[in-house]
């Protein structure tokens, strides 16, 4: 199912950048950050499963730095990292959407943008962090006319490259890359690159 977009601000085909617009799907509402986001995403940065993957928890000042960015990115690009929210409870669930990348790496390119989540434990082994994923991809390939997006994290992340090919994401070994803001021999270093191009349009 596509998902719907309500969008609050310009519509998108003009020339100035649109506000991101909401994200429904069956269950979910991607969705701006409200300050009632806050404190249960501090909770998440600080939970050590959450974080497995991650080279450091976060404080609750950079968790709260965290998310006036990508409140910001959502403003101002018409995509990012939306606040994920379960659409029967109202609850708080963590984030998807996509990112700029802006460290340099072999396949990076002046426009490169990676695909992303993090989700509270509550959320997990539902399906929540691809039907997310699928509704941001629509914007992406859509929308933000976006030719390809990749997705990386470490190679020993299983729980988020399933994620990555649960959406059509593919992975090619040759791709794959260390980190450059991590530190030789850190356990994350080893990156897994995977990435997924635009459909072709009907003619």
């Amino acid at each position: 199912m596509r998902p719907h977009c309500r969008h609050p601000g310009l519509a998108y085909g003009t020339e100035a950048v649109p506000e991101a617009p909401e994200l429904l799907t069956p269950r979910l509402l991607l969705r701006h950050w409200h300050p009632d986001d806050l404190a249960p995403f501090a909770a998440m940065n600080a939970d050590p499963e959450v974080m497995e993957h991650f080279p450091a928890l976060m404080s609750r000042a950079e968790s709260d730095a965290f998310t006036a960015r990508v409140e910001t990115e959502l403003m101002s690009l018409g995509y990012g990292l939306w606040a994920v929210q379960e659409r029967a409870t109202g609850r708080f669930l963590g984030f998807t959407g996509m990112h700029p990348v802006t460290f340099e790496a072999p396949f990076v390119t002046g426009t490169t943008v990676e695909i992303g989540w993090r989700l509270r434990r509550e959320g997990w082994g539902r399906g929540y962090a691809q039907e997310a994923a699928r509704a941001a991809l629509e914007v992406a390939f859509g929308a933000a006319g976006l030719r390809e997006v990749v997705s990386f994290t470490s190679t020993t992340n299983h729980r988020s490259t399933r994620v990555m090919e649960g959406i059509g994401m593919t992975h090619d070994p040759t791709d794959d890359f260390d980190h450059p803001r991590l530190p030789r021999g850190h356990r994350l270093e080893r990156h897994v690159l995977y990435r997924i191009s635009s459909p072709p349009t009907s003619t």
